[in-house]
């Protein structure tokens, strides 16, 4: 299967003339981005070099008190009658003591993934591409263009022919979208992953002490995380979120969230679901940049088991490293380029505009300026710096330079929005096709599955290539608002986790 989508996979798609142009990223640097990585490293350059010297200097004292060296220095003091105020010095002492102490209890507590699971829905929901376009052709609301266009989309999208549509998209058209089926699609990914995850782990669901489930579009009453409490039957006194309207980027919204819950609630683990409900999101009207979602959307979940408890160090995958966010809402553009609206015939549908791919460059530039200070070795920034300064020079005609992110990390799960999404990021950082291969392959076995998409390129890169012990991932997403956020993980150990869902694949 890793093969073949390589060999169908046009190079060309919807949005590659926006595709092919690439920031410049040391034109415009806003200086407060940079400020900000460089505030978050100093912070944490700061946490690491306070625990050592507090500790020597605590052990030296403790050294000397015990072998009554403090006494000597004390009666050295009084015969040669030196300006040494002792009480000056234990005070000092004291205060270091409260101030290692008070680190100690304020330190950030550690991020621990446990384990995760991404869902592979029954074979009897496979769907063939011309399947699927026999289906649509009875739509009675997509005439002949319309229905061109969109088999012209789903051959140029990286999408492979035997992915997944809800069971809703198999029935005799006119399909049925209503509220039972769009539930039924819910439990089937939701209630599947969460208790394969918790069987893998050995927990049970009344030890889940926050639960967050994240799901852009679907969003019924009571809600889904509310589903989850009553079907897994969890204690009353669980904490739930649900976050909507975050479109592909909410996984790591909910991580983020996650990681600052963890911090208030003290040997707690969190659950978070993602997921992305395609029975709901169905588009049956005739508007081209309205159709295209419904064309590489796929159903898929993924459930994540998060703790900050010291005793699930030595099973926990990877441990949080980094997490850096970037909004560009304030911006009109940025803020309507992905839009759920009615058409012209008040069908609803999301629309891409066609300045989506350039509205991802923006964002991600600001995300990756961030987040350079804090992963980059100092010979990737220095270079980037001095590019930055000479090309600001008069007569000098240089290319901008691009840090090599190969170089910080060994692994990249970017969400696996469409091929043109792919093509664009592998171009703006200059990625080697080695490393864009697991989101590639991911994008050709299971579509675009939204907030999960990384996740499953995740998993890809555990079955096929395996994880060693120390590995940097880094996680890339998009999503409406517009928003790219970024996770990093360090691997705890070596993992070679077999997924289910990139098993005896062809």
């Amino acid at each position: 299967m890793h093969c073949r989508w390589q060999a169908n996979s046009p190079r060309s798609g919807a949005f590659a003339p926006e595709a092919r142009r690439l920031p410049d990223y040391t034109r415009g640097l806003a200086l407060h981005r940079i400020k900000r990585g460089y505030d978050m490293l100093c912070c944490h350059a700061g946490t690491l070099l306070l625990a050592p010297v507090a500790a020597t200097v605590l052990a030296e004292l403790w050294r000397m008190l015990l072998r009554g060296e403090l006494q000597q220095l004390w009666d050295m003091a009084r015969e040669t009658e030196l300006q040494v105020n002792m009480a000056t010095v234990l005070a000092s002492c004291m205060l270091l003591t409260a101030a290692l102490a008070a680190w100690v209890c304020k330190r950030a507590r550690p991020i621990f993934l446990v384990d995760y699971h991404v869902f592979k829905a029954p074979d009897c929901l496979k769907t063939e591409f011309s399947t699927w376009m026999n289906g649509a052709r009875q739509q009675p609301g997509w005439d002949g263009e319309t229905l061109a266009f969109m088999e012209k989309v789903l051959l140029n999208s990286g999408v492979g022919p035997q992915t997944y549509m809800p069971a809703a998209l198999h029935k005799t058209p006119p399909w049925d979208t209503c509220m039972a089926e769009r539930r039924r699609e819910a439990q089937m990914v939701m209630y599947g992953s969460v208790d394969s995850l918790l069987k893998a782990t050995g927990t049970r669901a009344q030890q889940v002490d926050i639960l967050v489930v994240c799901c852009s579009i679907f969003n019924p009453t009571p809600s889904l995380s509310a589903m989850l409490v009553n079907h897994f039957k969890m204690r009353s006194s669980v904490i739930t979120y649900n976050l909507s309207g975050m479109g592909c980027s909410a996984g790591l919204i909910a991580i983020s969230l996650v990681r600052e819950l963890l911090q208030v609630y003290p040997n707690a683990m969190a659950l978070v679901v993602s997921t992305e409900n395609i029975t709901q999101n169905v588009y049956l009207g005739r508007q081209r940049s309205m159709c295209i979602p419904g064309c590489i959307f796929r159903v898929g979940g993924a459930a994540v088991l998060l703790s900050n408890r010291r005793s699930d160090a030595w099973r926990a995958k990877y441990e949080l490293v980094h997490l850096v966010r970037t909004h560009l809402g304030a911006d009109n553009t940025a803020y309507r380029c992905v839009f759920l609206q009615e058409d012209d015939e008040g069908f609803v549908g999301v629309k891409l505009a066609k300045d989506l791919m350039a509205v991802a460059g923006k964002a991600l530039k600001a995300n990756i300026i961030t987040l350079g200070p804090l992963v980059l070795p100092l010979s990737e920034q220095l270079r980037f710096a001095a590019n930055a300064v000479a090309r600001r020079c008069p007569g000098m005609k240089l290319a901008p330079y691009v840090p090599d992110f190969s170089r910080a990390f060994e692994h990249f799960c970017l969400h696996t929005g469409g091929r043109g999404v792919l093509d664009a990021m592998e171009q703006q950082l200059r990625l080697p096709a080695r490393l864009m291969q697991p989101s590639r392959a991911a994008l050709w076995r299971y579509g675009n599955v939204s907030s999960s998409s990384i996740w499953y390129v995740l998993a890809n890169i555990e079955t096929m290539q395996g994880v060693h012990r120390g590995d940097r991932v880094w996680q890339l997403a998009f999503g409406s608002g517009f928003k790219c956020n970024s996770a990093v993980w360090r691997a705890r150990r070596a993992v070679r986790t077999q997924h289910e869902a990139f098993l005896n694949d062809e």
